[in-house]
């Protein structure tokens, strides 16, 4: 027989929202009503309105009883984009912590479910330390989320297949608008420290196929992540090639490219000091400043003297990215399916743990996953890096990347032209 506790459960939503985070927090509320709240050892299950300040608002104003919450409302909810609870940024410290334990002693909390990214991971990893030298049982489980696929132990992580769909079909159309005006295109997307993101537009090209000249590639033509040390002079080189035998040229680069110092190559271009966001970061999703200085780095490098600028436009996908609303079959159910494990993982007595995704088959026509644990301390505060396998020089991926992001996207149009 497990070993179990009685006492309420707290669901909540942190960090960036994602077209299937909502799939997660049904998923968490079907495993604990199949399980713990079958069994009765949990009595009523919260959600924590914008994640962990929720439960640290008195006398329970940030708290809200989904026991009974109908099952068909539930179902729309999970097929909702976006943090249905709410959601924050919220990097809680030890003192922080510390509220969010107390919170739980206040509400007879047992059970704290956390859906989030890595800060997510270790929000759950410091208050199950805390209630366990408190002597207080209170089991912490975090669910996997995040569009930036950076979770360590997770093959990939829920939110980030329905981002690189919507990434796939817009440069798919921004390709044949590019191929119908000529000119060049450049695409900023998101990832400061991961490139799994863009490395996803080169599922636009619809097959594996690529090249040592870029210009022989489908678009897009030139692919620029993090990992890559970023050269301005190398990047205009790049450019230029592709421009001068197409007539066109598109680009996709992270909004995290670094050159190789590690400093970042958006604040470096950007005409003024830049927003900076309460962890020090200068903001670049929403600016739109790092596709502006790669635009007027490419006006000026490849205007001839006395002659005529190329024609040079840039758009920042930013935030639009995140809550798309025709998400990825395959993410839909994975996002779900590992809401369902982490109630699992409580029912079955675990104490603690992060929910992964493990890759069980990638033959063609037949992908399949599975969901397992880690350890919290595995996943909290890591970043995870496209391998070096999945990257193929200085402005491209490989047929590995292809192979491994392709299942997860769901079915592509196909395109035609004259």
């Amino acid at each position: 027989m497990a070993d179990l506790v009685s006492g309420n459960a707290a669901i909540g939503q942190s960090g960036g929202p994602t077209a299937v985070i909502n799939q997660s927090l049904a998923g968490v509320i079907e495993g604990l009503r199949a399980g713990l709240a079958n069994t009765g050892h949990v009595k009523r299950v919260l959600g924590m309105r914008h994640g962990v300040r929720g439960i640290v608002k008195p006398g329970g104003e940030g708290l809200v009883d989904l026991t009974s919450i109908p099952a068909d409302r539930l179902e729309r909810m999970a097929r909702t984009p976006s943090a249905a609870l709410g959601s924050t940024r919220d990097k809680p410290d030890e003192a922080y912590c510390q509220k969010i334990l107390d919170g739980a002693r206040a509400h007879d909390i047992r059970y704290f479910f956390y859906i989030g990214g890595n800060d997510s991971a270790d929000t759950c990893r410091i208050v199950s330390e805390k209630a366990a030298e408190a002597g207080y049982d209170l089991r912490c489980f975090h669910v996997p989320k995040t569009i930036d696929n950076d979770l360590l132990e997770n093959d990939h992580t829920p939110g980030f297949p329905s981002a690189a769909r919507y990434v796939t079909l817009a440069l798919m159309g921004d390709a044949l608008d590019n191929a119908s005006l000529g000119g060049i295109k450049i695409n900023v997307i998101m990832g400061r420290n991961a490139g799994f993101l863009t490395a996803a537009a080169s599922l636009a090209r619809g097959s594996a196929s690529n090249g040592a000249d870029p210009a022989d590639r489908p678009a897009p033509h030139l692919i620029y992540l993090p990992e890559v040390p970023f050269s301005t002079e190398a990047f205009l080189a790049d450019v230029e090639a592709v421009y001068a035998k197409l007539g066109r040229c598109q680009i996709a680069v992270s909004e995290g490219i670094r050159d190789e110092t590690g400093e970042e190559i958006g604040p470096k271009l950007m005409r003024g000091a830049g927003e900076v966001d309460a962890h020090g970061n200068v903001q670049l999703s929403g600016s739109g400043a790092l596709g502006d200085g790669l635009a007027d780095l490419v006006k000026t490098g490849l205007t001839p003297a006395g002659g005529k600028a190329p024609r040079v436009r840039a758009d920042t996908f930013g935030y639009i990215q995140r809550c798309w609303p025709h998400p990825s079959s395959v993410d839909a159910e994975e996002a779900r399916a590992v809401g369902r494990y982490a109630a699992e993982l409580a029912a079955r007595g675990d104490r603690s743990a992060s929910v992964i995704i493990i890759r069980t088959s990638n033959a063609p026509d037949s992908y399949a996953s599975a969901c397992g644990r880690a350890d919290l301390s595995a996943v909290a505060r890591r970043t995870r890096h496209v391998p070096a396998e999945f990257i193929s020089g200085s402005n491209d991926v490989s047929a590995a990347f292809h192979a491994y992001c392709r299942p997860l996207v769901g079915d592509l149009p196909t395109m035609e032209r004259l």
